[in-house]
């Protein structure tokens, strides 16, 4: 890994009501997290990934590129030249509430369609990444400040591994889906639980 926290490129900090609704675009967000995930795709290489056309990707893809989310790179083979993302992950905490939740909602539905897949096709994987993987829940009992605290502290522990930033990865390593939710548990009727 080789770099520490305060050497880590730093998340984009999006506060920008309008650029929010853009992201809320569940083909947008899609799109944008399949670049971080991977590195430079085409818009054929994008449209296969994530169930559209190609076409549709460009127009998505130029609407991302107008908000400084995603560039044009120089192709290797002189055809279709790829798209790469520019930020190394979005902070979206000091965004309007209303945009935020609409962002956060999309992230949500891509992580449980991401899960799904994970889920539909673990018999066919490698029974090392079967066993590998880890799909946990736990039930905190934490302050606020504590849960702000942990969530900094696995924060320090995953970046260093995040796609766009681990550069020198061993040859073997594939591109891994993770999450982590940590949030006050809201019961059925709608208040806090006790």
């Amino acid at each position: 890994m080789g770099k520490s926290m305060t050497e880590l490129p730093p998340r984009r900090r999006i506060r920008d009501a309008e650029l929010m609704r853009a992201l809320a675009h569940p083909l947008r967000s899609a799109l944008l997290n399949y670049l971080l995930s991977v590195g430079p795709r085409t818009a054929t290489e994008c449209a296969a990934a994530v169930d559209s056309t190609a076409s549709n990707c460009s127009w998505h893809l130029r609407q991302l590129a107008q908000w400084g989310l995603v560039e044009r790179v120089e192709a290797t083979d002189g055809r279709e030249r790829p798209w790469r993302a520019i930020p190394v992950g979005l902070d979206v905490r000091e965004a309007p509430t209303p945009e935020r939740k609409a962002v956060e909602a999309t992230w949500l539905r891509q992580d449980d369609e991401l899960t799904q897949r994970f889920m539909d096709t673990m018999d066919d994987l490698d029974p090392e990444w079967q066993q590998a993987a880890a799909l946990n829940s736990y039930a905190l009992r934490l302050t606020a400040e504590e849960l702000d605290a942990l969530n900094t502290k696995i924060d320090a522990l995953v970046r260093p591994y995040v796609a766009p930033i681990r550069t020198e990865a061993p040859e073997d390593a594939k591109v891994v889906h993770a999450s982590w939710r940590a949030f006050l548990r809201i019961e059925a009727d709608g208040r806090p639980s006790a």
